[in-house]
């Protein structure tokens, strides 16, 4: 749905010379014209109105002196720097671009008739008077020479199997009078055809068409050459076919003309010669004649250049190029040049430009050569607010194709409705105005300007047959005329309608380097002329202007980027340069085709969109792939060429945030980023609403609501409380319900009455509460836009289910029970714990009770719709749960179940008691508490049942509760109970329940089995038992502490209970508490075990403890060594590694400060396959990777960990240490008591100051970055990498990794004699 506008024309009549001209070509390196006329060559560049090179071609005898000769063909040779040009005498002349020489290359006796080379230039064809073809290379060597006229087909004949004669096929609806319809005779070709052949080349050079007038019939006939000069086919006979011919670069088609009997039109043809399509011209049969066809170099634009068949009164005829595209499959008229009456403004030569495929050039008959350049562009409504229909005009000649999108989406070449005018539009543009926008204006090539408006006549809503018009159409208001000086056809362009009577236009300046603005108003004396009233020259070539809706704002560019701001609304309307907030000017780097203004972050910046996709924001690139854009609101649309729509908001973002959001690819929930078909473009957006129209490239169109526009409406829409509004678009698109809510949480629970009563429906709030979750929408599925501002979470404690639930129906509830019963429903029913029970006995009370009055609803439709939301089978289980029969009924007649499954169930509980029946009720449901619970009152013959329930469900606490103490249920569940502690290894607790409950003898076992010494004793006390028996219970159970290392509690036992004072101090002397020995010993008067016991063991513990500081101290010492060379290796080859690869070396991260892998290890460990099976099998993970073996992987941290627990265990041994001294110099063992004070303190002086050495400072930041004199700029930036590759990892990967802490040591700890130092 786009059109073709003007950006500017140059006209340049500098260029002078006797005759006219008669070939024009491009040079695709300079752009400057090759001109061959009937007595020179001339190369001109239009822009400086320069004549670069010039020859005479009748100077050199190539033509006559007299004029008559005629140039049939001119190339541009860019490899040879060189025009080719043939002359009808048979000359083909090489002109020198450089040396202005002519070269005659080849003569033809028979005379030439044309010249066509190949698009590669490898190749060219010449056609001879003799109606021959010679095809040669590019250095003019023969390849070979045929007829132009061919009795055979081709080699892509038709194969025909045979099969019937014409006479007995089936002919259709033509009936059988086809069959002996005879052949029509061939008409020849038109009396104004020059009989000249034509050559046209497919786009890839490998087929050439030659159109010929066939001697025989006397009608032309073309025919499809390969590159070695084979025919491939013939065109079949086609009735009044004219001369134009060109192939579509793309190579689908050739085009060309023919005359039917009652219209003129263009029609296609396959290579193989078969018609295919056509379209008419908007002329009758012989008004006009068609000169030429041509294609532009991408195959998007057809130009028609036409000439009138018969002259008028004056003798002259009128001259026309038209500019086809087609779209759809339909063939729009877009661009109508009128060049009128006087000859000497006619084209003589029209050519497209070779490298701009939208820039086409005509020279006129008196020299003047003209440059047209278009670009695309789609005409739409700017309106912003909901009053514009969202209008887009399609240009098709004379009519006016116009689409409202807001009412109606009418796949092209339809429309909602054509505006119908006298003359073929040129530019259409839309009134600037507020409220205003649906008006447009139509600029005709008469010159003219009409102006459409909308019908505010008063009709009917409804028409006679039932339908409604749904979208008026624009009527005629009036039609000005331009007083403005017109030298050549669009002399006006870049129309805009600023104001009810006010345009601005754009026409040429005085010199060929400038413009005028035109402020054309209405004039005074007349009310249909449109007047200037006042002209602003421009220094440049205005080749864009654009109005933004909002500010006012009219924004020029220049054909160099330059950007301008056109003052119109100043008294005295003036030009000034665009600057920013600062004050500095801004443009565009390259020129844009297309430009919108906005606003970003508050600054008002023109976006433009150049020809190679770049959109630049003023002097800043946002991106490079972009193939439409629109400003729409606070939005910014884009389509790029990755087959993808953003929809990016303008009022947040600076243009480096959005320079940034365009660069990067778009996150999973990234409501700014959505998929489209492959080239898809955006036509318009309707505004205050959520609808963008796309058209594809065929023509046809798609609406896609996109992401962020629908967010964006719903967050306005849940602002102003609109909730039905946004209910439904949320409906309709499928976006998730709970954003009503987390939008703004607090002021949806003050305004639910207000949503409630908006949405009215029963369904619709059914709707919203089946779709409510926990989780937050907003920070999940649809994040809020940055810098938003965050509203007010959920209730604190509390459940967003549960909360909306409860208030919604709270609300309903006092609003009207009957009318929501069923919403009710379902908000007992969506709570994070069902609430069955309540809704079933809301049920029941309504089928007791039912409720009378308008949307009253019956408990049968309220049970099947429960149905609907709750799995019958758990609805038959909660309804039995309530113990009430006939609800469980009611659920059960509802449901799919079989009578025969629950009637004889339901009739087995009838039958019991009533605490029995719940009970039974309750273990069927599994509630074994509840059913615990009702057993128990169900007196002592069902305590064995509820013993074995309790057995089987482990419900001992609860049971426990229900008896009470007295009972002698209580004790034999206390037993049961115990019974189970002791098999789960709790015996001591087992012991106190079998303590209190007055089972003595058990309560004593479980306390010996458990260690439990001291509740033992009392229970051996209380039982009593006797003397012999409490001593021997003493030894077992000092016999066991001992086993645990608890010497002095055994000797406790020992000698309190079993009155032996030998085998207790013995017990301490083994335990090393030297001091409660000793005073066993006196107590009992035992000296002589101090000679035989104490002495020996005292020296004894000695060599222990100082073999022990020896063996430790010598461990410590080597594993520190070790660390020192490890992390030596490491640093070396970590370094080394980073100089050759580089800071973005993957592997960089392996060899940093806290990773474990060595340069040239031999062993290698990989835990990828170790999940979270257990926590065990963790921990055997973490062991395995701490390997002290030289070499592993994690070899330094092993030895840290190593050297930590050495640390520890030594450090541990101060009490120890200690109170062995005391007894050594207590029995004068000085020298043995200086000798291990003297190794305990130089092992913990050893390790102490080994600690920082260990654990330097800073370790634990093992990922900062590495400075120093032995890094580089690699190892740096390395680290800072890996820093940030750190954050990313997981837990458990980092926790892996983490360095272990420095042991804290107990230098408080006061252990040294001082009579020993």
């Amino acid at each position: 749905m786009r059109n073709l506008k003007l950006l500017k024309s140059l006209q340049s009549s500098e260029l002078q010379g006797p005759g006219s001209p008669q070939c024009l070509a491009v040079r695709a390196d300079t752009g400057s014209l090759l001109i061959a006329s009937h007595y020179s060559i001339t190369e001109y560049d239009p822009r400086t109105g320069q004549v670069v090179s010039e020859a005479s071609l009748t100077a050199e005898g190539f033509l006559p002196e007299d004029g008559s000769g005629t140039v049939v063909g001119l190339q541009d040779l860019a490899e040879l720097e060189s025009a080719c040009l043939a002359t009808a005498g048979g000359d083909v002349v090489l002109f020198n671009l450089n040396t202005c020489q002519l070269e005659c290359v080849g003569s033809v006796d028979s005379g030439l008739t044309s010249m066509s080379w190949s698009p590669d230039e490898e190749l060219v064809v010449l056609t001879t008077g003799q109606e021959t073809i010679i095809m040669m290379t590019k250095d003019f060597e023969p390849i070979t020479e045929v007829g132009i006229h061919q009795d055979d087909f081709g080699e892509g004949k038709f194969i025909t199997v045979g099969w019937g004669k014409k006479e007995t096929q089936f002919h259709g609806s033509e009936g059988k009078q086809a069959a002996q319809r005879r052949i029509q005779e061939v008409q020849s070709a038109a009396a104004w055809d020059d009989r000249r052949p034509r050559v046209t080349w497919r786009g890839d050079g490998q087929l050439f068409a030659v159109s010929a007038v066939c001697p025989q019939t006397g009608a032309r006939k073309v025919r499809v050459w390969n590159r070695e000069g084979v025919l491939q086919s013939t065109s079949e006979t086609i009735n009044g076919l004219e001369q134009a011919l060109c192939w579509k670069p793309s190579g689908s088609l050739i085009a060309s003309t023919q005359r039917h009997p009652n219209k003129h039109s263009v029609v296609f043809m396959e290579k193989n010669g078969l018609l295919h399509g056509d379209f008419t011209l908007p002329f009758s049969k012989d008004q006009v004649k068609v000169k030429d066809l041509l294609w532009n170099n991408d195959s998007t634009v057809l130009a028609v250049w036409l000439e009138d068949m018969t002259a008028g009164e004056d003798k002259k005829v009128n001259t026309y190029i038209q500019l086809w595209t087609m779209g759809n499959y339909h063939w729009y008229l877009k661009q109508s040049l009128d060049f009128g009456r006087d000859s000497q403004k006619a084209p003589v030569c029209v050519y497209w430009d070779p490298q701009h495929s939208l820039t086409v050039h005509v020279v006129t008959r008196s020299w003047t050569s003209i440059t047209y350049d278009w670009g695309w562009t789609t005409e739409r409504s700017p309106g912003l607010d909901a009053t514009d229909k969202a209008n887009v005009a399609v240009i098709d000649g004379d009519k006016i194709l116009v689409t409202t999108f807001r009412q109606c989406v009418v796949p092209p070449p339809m429309c909602a409705f054509e505006l119908q005018l006298s003359s073929p539009v040129n530019q259409v543009t839309f009134l600037c105005q507020p409220q205003r926008t649906n008006q447009l204006a139509a600029l005709t090539s008469d010159g003219q300007i009409s102006v459409y408006s909308q019908d505010t006549g008063e009709k009917a809503d409804k028409t006679e047959n039932g339908f409604r018009m749904v979208s008026r159409p624009l009527v005629l208001q009036k039609t000005f005329r331009v007083k403005v000086d017109q030298e050549q056809p669009l002399a006006l362009r870049q129309l805009l309608w600023l104001e009810d009577k006010l345009f601005v236009g754009v026409c040429p300046g005085l010199l060929p380097t400038s413009s005028t603005l035109l402020m054309l108003h209405s004039a005074q004396d007349t009310d249909d002329t449109l007047a200037v009233r006042s002209e602003i020259e421009v220094d440049g070539v205005v080749v864009s202007m654009v109005h933004c809706f909002q500010s006012g704002t009219v924004a020029l560019q220049l054909e160099d980027g330059q950007i301008r701001k056109l003052l119109w609304d100043h008294p005295e309307p003036s030009v000034e340069d665009w600057r920013d907030s600062s004050g500095c000017c801004i443009n565009f780097p390259v020129s844009c085709v297309q430009t919108a203004l906005c606003s970003i972050s508050g600054e008002e910046c023109l976006l433009g969109l150049t020809d190679r996709s770049h959109l630049y924001a003023g002097e800043t690139e946002l991106a490079s792939n972009i193939s439409s854009f629109l400003v729409c609101n606070d939005f910014l649309l884009i389509t790029t060429h990755s087959h993808t729509c953003r929809c990016l908001q303008l009022s947040t973002p600076s243009i480096k945030g959005l320079q940034a959001a365009l660069a990067s690819d778009g996150g999973q929930n990234d409501e700014t980023l959505r998929r489209v078909e492959r080239g898809s473009r955006i036509v318009t957006v309707v505004p205050q609403d959520t609808r963008v129209i796309l058209q594809m490239p065929r023509g046809n169109l798609e609406t896609v609501h996109h992401r962020a526009l629908v967010l964006a409406q719903l967050r306005k829409w849940l602002d102003r409380l609109r909730f039905r509004d946004a209910f439904e678009c949320m409906k309709k698109l499928r976006i998730n319900m709970n954003l009503i809510y987390d939008h703004n949480p607090k002021v949806f629970l003050e305004n639910i009455e207000n949503f409630i009563t908006q949405l009215s429906s029963i369904n619709h709030i059914n709707l919203f509460l089946t779709e409510l979750k926990e989780e937050d929408t907003t920070s999940s599925m649809y994040p809020r836009p940055d810098g938003s501002l965050v509203q007010t979470q959920h209730v604190s404690g509390q459940k967003k289910v549960d909360v909306v639930c409860d208030a919604l129906r709270s609300t309903m509830e006092s609003m009207g029970p009957n009318k929501f019963f069923l919403s009710i429903l379902t908000a007992h029913v969506k709570k994070t714990v069902p609430e069955l029970e309540i809704a079933l006995q809301k049920v029941h009370e309504l089928r007791v009770n039912p409720s009378e009055g308008p949307g009253a609803v019956s408990a049968e439709e309220a049970l099947k719709y429960l149905l609907f939301l709750v799995n019958v089978n758990d609805l038959y289980e909660h309804s039995l749960g309530t113990y009430d029969f006939d609800l469980v009924l009611m659920v059960a007649e509802k449901s799919q179940k079989d009578p025969k499954e629950y009637l004889p169930f339901l009739n087995m509980l009838k039958s019991l008691e009533p605490n029995y029946q719940r009970y039974t009720i309750d273990k069927h449901l599994k509630r074994y508490r509840k059913a615990l619970q009702h057993l128990s009152k169900c007196g002592d013959e069902h305590f064995p049942e509820a013993l074995q329930l309790v057995k089987e469900q482990k419900l001992y606490s609860e049971a426990l509760r229900l008896y009470t103490a007295d009972r002698p249920h209580y004790k034999a569940l206390s037993c049961t109970y115990a019974q189970h502690l002791v098999e789960q290894q709790q015996a001591e607790q087992a012991g106190l329940l079998l303590w209190r409950c007055g089972e003595l003898t058990s309560a004593l076992q479980a306390f010996a089995g458990s260690s439990s010494w001291r509740n033992a004793i009392c229970v051996a006390q209380q039982m009593p038992l006797p003397p012999d028996q409490l001593a021997l219970l003493a030894r077992d159970l000092a016999e066991k502490l001992t086993e645990q290392r608890r010497y002095s509690e055994a000797a406790l036992l020992l000698d309190q209970y079993a009155k032996d004072c030998e085998e207790a101090i013995l017990a301490l002397i083994t335990g090393a508490v030297w001091e409660e020995a000793l005073r066993l010993i006196y107590m009992h008067n035992r000296q002589d075990i101090t000679e035989t016991n104490l002495k020996p063991a005292l020296l004894e513990a000695v060599g222990a403890q100082t073999a022990f500081l020896e063996a430790q101290a010598a461990t410590f010492t080597r594993h520190r060594t070790r660390l020192a060379v490890v992390r030596e290796q490491k640093e070396k080859a970590r370094l080394d590694m980073l100089d050759e690869d580089g800071p973005d070396c993957p592997d960089a991260e392996l060899y940093s400060e806290a990773s474990s892998v060595m340069t040239g290890s031999k062993y290698s460990q990989s835990n990828s396959r170790i999940s979270s099976r257990s926590s065990k099998n963790r921990r055997k993970a973490e062991r395995k990777k701490l390997s002290l073996k030289e070499g592993s992987p994690m070899e330094d941290r092993a030895l840290m960990y190593a050297l930590g627990e050495i640390i520890t265990t030594v450090d541990k041994m101060r009490e120890e240490v200690h109170s062995l001294l005391k007894a050594l110099v207590l029995f004068q063992f000085d020298k043995q008591a200086e000798k291990i004070q003297l190794t305990y303190e130089e092992a913990l002086q050893m390790m102490e100051a080994a600690v920082p050495e260990v654990w330097p400072e800073g370790l634990q930041n093992s990922q900062a970055q590495l400075t120093g004199p032995n890094s580089t700029a690699n190892s740096i930036m390395a680290s800072f990498q890996q820093q940030q590759q750190q954050q990313q990892r997981p837990a458990a990967s980092q926790q892996a990794a983490d360095v272990p802490s420095p042991p804290k040591m107990r230098n408080g700890v006061k252990w040294k004699l001082a009579v020993l130092t």
